[in-house]
């Protein structure tokens, strides 16, 4: 193994010590990177050392500077930001300073402007988990977005003209897009083991450079020439997509490589793996990210399962049991390498990846250069839809490998993204690499199996924070809420979509209650339409609460039937909500303020049959609307008025034009607005005019298309909202705007 990987592992672990902020954990990876390279001598193991020492070091001066730029930054008036996301009214964006690191959320009250721009910003300035967060901001923009944004954005709508029902997959294969992925897709993808297919990383880029390399073998180009047209169709191609960090690390490695052809100079495998990982001496913060960190773990993996596999003679066999073998030994290896980080970003790893990837490898290697070639040919539309037919099939076959390896009873694993089960996973990481890559295997692959067993089997036990949480998971286009008491007991609102085949309790809910130990209490349906009842026949029959409770309409859903099916069946008591009724849970309290059985008896539309229900912690209240409607609304001002005003509000009808209504905003008055709705969905929801209105009444507006799940907290008086990998307080009373 070349000498500058051993420097570029030691002084990343130095970065890592740094960034922990722990003298001795730094103390400890130089010592640990001395001792790795003993073998080579005295000299190099104390040069090694000190990289490691040097590369903590910079990690504690880009923490420091970070640190004052967090200080500093938000007292200027106005901020100056680059915009992750699209912002306008009613809008929850992510954004970063201009001039240095640091992160913001901002929700946007008056403004808009293009991702990439960037803007002034004027708002009530509060510190959060990861920077800080502007509510009621005011965006001005300063600067369009550069360039290669804007040609990103070209490319994605090119997707979408040519590959129509395709185009969400398509744009995360391509241009790593993934915000229209609906989340069952996104979910089944991780369960299957084939979450890194949805992220750009080396996988694509190096399959459109094989694709490139075998056409060129077939019309007989010679080497060199085909380098050097892959090296420019490389560069080419990132550009493209916008150059995203974790591709242009692979592709800096893939130039290498062919300009190694190019050159005739043949170059160990380790070193392409030590310029992948070179990013953080210009940039050290990168060894923070996710990407990072399963690109360069991923590779060494894979590297050290090829030579693996050389020792065990595989290239011995024939044809097709190599290609199953290989394919199976590099999976697994990089499964269990990268299995720390996708667990501390996912919380669970797969088991069956191995497999699936068997099955699913094959499948993008054909779509990856057929969906290339249906975009650079997107201008001539009739040839471009060529290559979408012929993608089709195997995208669809990409799909339902993946959900048909995620519907393996116990296919995947919940493990505790917890720094203790990260240190041990890192260990069994660290111990599978090198023994794959040594000869003298034994000792570290008998630690790598126990470190396996240790992080499997560590109990997740998580800290009660003796606050009532409301949990908005993100369903995609349908509404499920889950209310967490102080003592851990919980009540689900509505249960998300179903589509043929599945549903959102299934794929989404019963998974991320599961991994935060949920005994569920009481189920309560606002109404029977599919997007709120399709996933409840799976967790009323995983979970089997004590009650059910419902507005008594009958809808036309076969969801709803056959949830009250499983309801009879399996015991749960069902009840209907009455205007008045209530429910006290750990000193959390129900009440249902609608539907009353003589307004519902005229109705046939059941969104206007809605139950609504205040909930009641110390002096924070929360409305929870379902998908009523102005109607609705009405009948809740001229009955209920007196009990409508709830700091948090979660939004009718998914944002739809035909519910928060003036008047009924006037009433409720919400410091905070949920709104669950999915990314690109059909109905165009949630309606502008609606997120403008919201704004324009003082209310914070989080949603789950732009930020994913959203978990509020509130101890009776505080609220703290936790979203988009962010976590900040709401403010307490109406704020003024900044100066």
């Amino acid at each position: 193994m070349p000498l500058i990987v051993f420097a570029v592992a030691a002084y990343v672990a130095g970065l890592l010590a740094g960034f922990s902020g722990s003298i001795l954990l730094a103390i400890f990876a130089s010592v640990a990177s001395a001792l790795a390279a003993l073998r080579r001598g005295r000299p190099i193991a104390i040069a090694l050392a000190m990289v490691c020492a040097c590369g903590a070091f910079m990690a504690r001066d880009a923490r420091v500077h970070d640190e004052q730029c967090a200080r500093d930054e938000p007292r200027r008036s106005p901020i100056t930001l680059v915009l992750d996301d699209s912002a306008a009214p009613g809008e929850f964006v992510h954004a970063r300073f201009e001039k240095c690191e640091g992160r913001a959320s901002v929700g946007v009250e008056s403004g808009s402007a293009s991702a990439g721009s960037v803007v002034a910003v004027m708002g009530v300035v509060a510190k959060s988990q990861s920077g800080f967060v502007v509510t009621h901001a005011e965006v001005r923009v300063l600067r369009g977005p550069p360039f290669l944004k804007r040609w990103r954005g070209d490319a994605g709508r090119a997707i979408d003209r040519t590959f129509r029902q395709d185009a969400p997959l398509v744009r995360a294969l391509l241009i790593a897009d993934r915000r229209e992925l609906p989340p069952e897709m996104r979910d089944r993808f991780a369960a299957a083991g084939l979450a890194h297919v949805l992220a750009i990383a080396g996988l694509h880029i190096g399959i459109i450079a094989m694709a490139l390399e075998a056409a060129f073998d077939a019309f007989s180009i010679p080497r060199r020439k085909a380098a050097i047209v892959s090296i420019v169709t490389i560069v080419f191609y990132v550009a493209m997509i916008g150059a995203p960090v974790p591709a242009v690390r692979s592709a800096s490695m893939l130039v290498a490589l062919f300009a190694s052809r190019v050159a005739q100079r043949p170059t160990s495998r380790w070193s392409f793996v030590a310029l992948g990982a070179l990013q953080p001496v210009v940039d050290p913060r990168v060894v923070l990210e996710v990407g990072y960190q399963l690109s360069v773990v991923g590779v060494a993996a894979m590297i050290s399962a090829g030579m693996l596999a050389t020792r065990l003679g595989v290239a011995r066999l024939s044809r097709l049991p190599r290609f199953v073998a290989t394919t199976i030994l590099s999976t697994t290896i990089a499964t269990v390498a990268t299995g720390p980080v996708v667990a501390w970003v996912f919380g669970r790893i797969s088991i069956v990846g191995p497999v699936s990837n068997v099955f699913a490898g094959p499948m993008l290697a054909l779509a990856q250069p057929i969906i290339f070639c249906g975009l650079v040919l997107s201008p001539v539309h009739s040839v471009a839809s060529l290559f979408a037919d012929a993608a089709h099939p195997l995208l669809v076959g990409l799909d339902w490998t993946a959900a048909t390896a995620a519907a393996v009873p116990n296919g995947s694993i919940a493990v505790s993204p917890t720094f203790v089960a990260a240190v041990v996973g890192g260990a069994m990481a660290l111990a599978t690499i090198v023994a794959c890559a040594s000869r003298e295997w034994a000792l570290p692959a008998t630690f790598a199996a126990s470190a396996a067993v240790v992080l499997v089997w560590l109990p997740f036990a998580p800290a009660s924070s003796g606050m009532t949480e409301l949990h908005m998971i993100d369903v995609g286009q349908g509404d499920a809420i889950a209310l967490k008491t102080p003592h851990g007991h919980w009540v689900l609102f509505d249960a998300g979509r179903a589509w043929p085949g599945g549903d959102a309790g299934r794929a989404t809910i019963l998974p991320y209650l599961g991994r935060r130990g949920a005994s569920l209490d009481m189920f309560v349906l606002s109404h029977p339409h599919t997007d709120h009842v399709g996933g409840a026949s799976s967790v009323l029959h995983a979970m089997r609460p004590s009650r059910y409770v419902d507005g008594g309409f009958p809808g036309p859903a076969t969801a709803y039937r056959a949830s009250l099916e499983v309801a009879r069946r399996d015991g749960v008591r069902w009840t209907r909500a009455h205007p008045g009724d209530s429910v006290a849970i750990d000193g959390v309290t129900l009440v249902f303020l609608a539907p009353d059985s003589s307004w519902t008896a005229s109705l046939t539309d059941p969104n206007l049959a809605s139950v609504v229900t205040l909930v009641r912690v110390g002096e924070v209240r929360m409305l929870m609307m379902g998908d009523a409607e102005s109607p609705e609304e009405q009948w809740l001002l001229d009955h209920a008025a007196a009990s409508l005003h709830a700091d948090i509000l979660k939004v009718g009808h998914h944002g739809s034009g035909t519910s928060s209504s003036e008047g009924f905003l006037d009433a409720v008055a919400p410091r905070l607005s949920l709104v669950s709705v999915g990314t690109g969905n059909s109905y165009h929801l949630p309606t502008p005019a609606v997120m403008r209105r919201l704004a324009a009444h003082g209310s914070e507006v989080v949603r789950t298309d732009q930020l994913g799940s959203i978990v509020v907290r509130t101890d009776g008086r505080r609220i703290f909202v936790d979203a988009g990998n962010d976590s900040w307080q709401v403010p307490g009373i109406s704020p003024l705007r900044a100066p």
